[in-house]
This record gives C-alpha cells, sequence and structure tokens, in this order.
C-alpha cells in the first residue's frame, strides 16, 4: 500500500505543509516578536501613568491594558494565513491539482513563461502508425526484426511500432542493445545489425538517406539493416482537447508559452503553430532543453514554470522556478522532482493552478489586511479611553472568526 499511487498522493498533501509560503513564515517570525513587546507594553500601560497621572485609579489603567493585550493578540494572523493557504492547497487538490508546499502558491502568482514538453504534455502520448514504405527488403522480413528492437524500448513511439507488428517477432532474439537518447536503437537482431531511428541516427550510422525522407512532416521511424536502408514507418500522435484552451488561458493571464520536444522541428512547427504557442524549438536532446530553460532563466524578470512527463525532464523539471508533473501519465522521476502535479494530465489544468495562486494570495492579504486595520482602530480607541472589552473580544476573536470564514471561501470557488 506504501508504494500505492493514493498513499504517495497523500503524502504529498501532508508534506505540503512543511514547506511554507514567506508570508506565512514572516507572521510566524513576526508573532515571535510581537507578542513579548506587546505584553511588556501592556505592563507599562498599567504602571506609567502611576508616575504621570494625578488621580491615578490602578483599576482603570489595568482594564485598559487588558484591553490592549485581548486587542494584540495576533490570533487572527497567526490562525488565518496557514488557513488560507491549506485552503488553497485543498482548493487545487480539488481539481485535480497537487501542491507540494503553500510557497509555490505563491510562486504561481509571479509566473510569466510556461516551457511545455509537447509528447506526453500536450499530445496524447498515443502514437500510431499511419503509414509503411519498403525499400530493397520486403516489408515481412524488415518489421519483424525492427518491432523486435522497438519492444526494449518504453518510448511511446516504439509502443506504437510493436503494436503494428502484431506481436510477429516475439521468438527474435535481440543482443548487444543500444538506446541512443534523441535518435534511437541500435542491435543485433538475428545476427543482423538493425537501427531503428531518426535522420539523425542514420547520419550517425553513415546509412544513405534519399533527400524525400528528410522531408516528411509527421514523425518517422526509419530502418536500416546492416547499414542498408529498409523502410520506414510514419507515426502520428493526438493533440489533447483541451491544449489549446490551455494555451489560450495563458495568454489571457499575459503568460509566455514555449513548447520543447525531441520531435523533428516540422512536426514541433504544425503544433505550435495550431495551439498558438510563442516559441517551439525541435530536434533537442534533454540536455538540450535544460539549455532552453537556463537561457530563459538569465533574464532575472522571467519566473519560469516547466511542464512535462517523462524520466528525461526531471532535470529540467528541478531546474525550472516551479516544476509542473502530469501526473497521470507521467514517470515516478518527474512526479518527485515536480513541485506541482496534475493528476488529471489535463494541460488546461496549468492556468487553474495560476488563477488557484491568486485568489489564494489574494485571500491571504485580505486577512492581513483586516486583521491589521481593526486592530489598530481599536487600539486607538483603547488607548483613548473609548473601547471596552467588547470592542477588545470582537478584535481579537471576532476578526479571527471573519478571517477563517474569509479563509474558508476559497474552497467554495469555481476554477
Amino acid at each position: 500500500f506504501n508504494d500505492s499511487s493514493l498513499a504517495r498522493i497523500l503524502t504529498l498533501v501532508q508534506d505540503a505543509t512543511t514547506r511554507k509560503a514567506k508570508t506565512e513564515q514572516f507572521i510566524r517570525k513576526f508573532a515571535r516578536i510581537y507578542t513579548p513587546i506587546v505584553v511588556f507594553l501592556g505592563i507599562g500601560i498599567t504602571v506609567i501613568p502611576y508616575f504621570l497621572v494625578d488621580n491615578y485609579v490602578f483599576n482603570t489603567w489595568l482594564y485598559r491594558a487588558l484591553i490592549f493585550l485581548v486587542i494584540s493578540c495576533p490570533c487572527a494572523l497567526v490562525i488565518s494565513i496557514p488557513l488560507g493557504y491549506f485552503g488553497g492547497i485543498g482548493a487545487a487538490s480539488r481539481a485535480g491539482i497537487l501542491f507540494k508546499g503553500s510557497n509555490y502558491l505563491d510562486l504561481m502568482t509571479k509566473i510569466n513563461q510556461v516551457v511545455m514538453d509537447k509528447t506526453g504534455t500536450l499530445t496524447k502520448a498515443v502514437f500510431k502508425v499511419q503509414e509503411v514504405e519498403s525499400y530493397d527488403i520486403p516489408q515481412d522480413e524488415w518489421l519483424p526484426l525492427a518491432a523486435a528492437l522497438e519492444a526494449k524500448s518504453t518510448h511511446p513511439v516504439a509502443k506504437a511500432v510493436v503494436e503494428y507488428a502484431n506481436n510477429n517477432f516475439s521468438k527474435i532474439q535481440v543482443d548487444a542493445l543500444e538506446e541512443i537518447s534523441g535518435h534511437g536503437l541500435k542491435g543485433e537482431v538475428n545476427g543482423k545489425e538493425v537501427l531503428a531511428g531518426n535522420v539523425k541516427l542514420m547520419d550517425m550510422m553513415k546509412v544513405p538517406v534519399n533527400d524525400g525522407l528528410r522531408t516528411i512532416v509527421d514523425t518517422i521511424v526509419i530502418v536500416a539493416i546492416d547499414r542498408k536502408l529498409a523502410g520506414y514507418l510514419t507515426i502520428a500522435d493526438e493533440i489533447k482537447e483541451d491544449s489549446k484552451q490551455a494555451v489560450d488561458a495563458l495568454h489571457k493571464l499575459n503568460v509566455k508559452t514555449t513548447m520543447l520536444s525531441g520531435d523533428k522541428q516540422a512536426v514541433v512547427d504544425n503544433v505550435a503553430k495550431y495551439l498558438g504557442i510563442d516559441k517551439a524549438y525541435g530536434d533537442l536532446l534533454p540536455e538540450n532543453k535544460v539549455q532552453k530553460v537556463e537561457v530563459l532563466k538569465q533574464d532575472k524578470m522571467n519566473v519560469v514554470a516547466f511542464v512535462g512527463d517523462g524520466i528525461n525532464d526531471a532535470p529540467v523539471l528541478a531546474l525550472s522556478d516551479v516544476g509542473i508533473a502530469m501526473g497521470g501519465l507521467g514517470s515516478d522521476a518527474a512526479i518527485e522532482t515536480a513541485d506541482v502535479i496534475i493528476q488529471t494530465d489535463h494541460p488546461s489544468k496549468i492556468a487553474t493552478a495560476i488563477q488557484i495562486g491568486k485568489a489564494t494570495t489574494k485571500i491571504v492579504w485580505q486577512n492581513i489586511g483586516l486583521a491589521f486595520g481593526v486592530k489598530v482602530i481599536v487600539l486607538i480607541l483603547g488607548a483613548g479611553g473609548l473601547a471596552t472589552m467588547w470592542e477588545a473580544v470582537f478584535a481579537d476573536v471576532g476578526v479571527a472568526m471573519l478571517a477563517i470564514l474569509n479563509a474558508v471561501r476559497i474552497q467554495r470557488m469555481k476554477f
């Protein structure tokens, strides 16, 4: 049970309470210093007038000091502000978004750059073989060899090839398997060297590729046997239904969007144009994605969120100001590294997370303003002898209750 998804979600929510927002940390430190100061001021209000007032009445000044102490009690701040952040984390959880700490709720409000992976984030990562072409070697000879090689990989494109081959390769032995990141697979199958990957792999292995293959827009898996071109498969991925809605929502929040992908630039450009993404980069290896985010972070005005789902996205998730992982399809490494997890795999939830962060921050500052405003007014009245203990109790317990009710309000908001 400890390794189940439910247990991990519960652990993440519990751990979220240990990561405090800066506002929350400040209020705790403030209360630690503020409380003893107020106690000494209360004693001063009782004792000092003895030396300054002609008709000093101890009970009168003690009563004023007690009113001052009750008004000054920081309960409204100490209780309502953490509760505001808990409310934000709870509202996000209800929307299928897990924040690993209240500090990330604050950070979400400052994001002005969202960088997204393509496959599995904006697309469904459900690839289907669209077209198969053979050259000098018949398809029924090279396809089973390629499928046997691809069966050793967990990449979504490899799974599409395996599914298309329909298990006609189960008895084929694969040796000396090598996965070349961002390029494809190399291995020995039935005593033959088999290559399955993109144009970059063929160029690396000095396999001649005609110009027609280089101009194909779709994702392509080229197969070569003993350094001789055998054939290729074109594969297409489906864009998620709410991806365009997600990009439009981010633009409405004045957030710039960038897409990074290992797919070739032509495929990436097509997806970016359809979705309306500001900038798109293809043909990237995992380390290239890190470099692109590092360039964005060089501008100190940029607060960068990266959204990804794969194990190769983990370094970029760790580097970004806010790492957002797709929790349904995402790898364990991505989920562990990320600061925010979208359980439903819907990219439209990115904008929802920003909106929840802004709503939470707004409520927290409303509570700070309410608590300080009422306390200052009643303190002035109390110092002049105009406020009674009833007003003092309202300034403390009443304001605390109002602040708590305001904090709970976020649970009823629709995002």
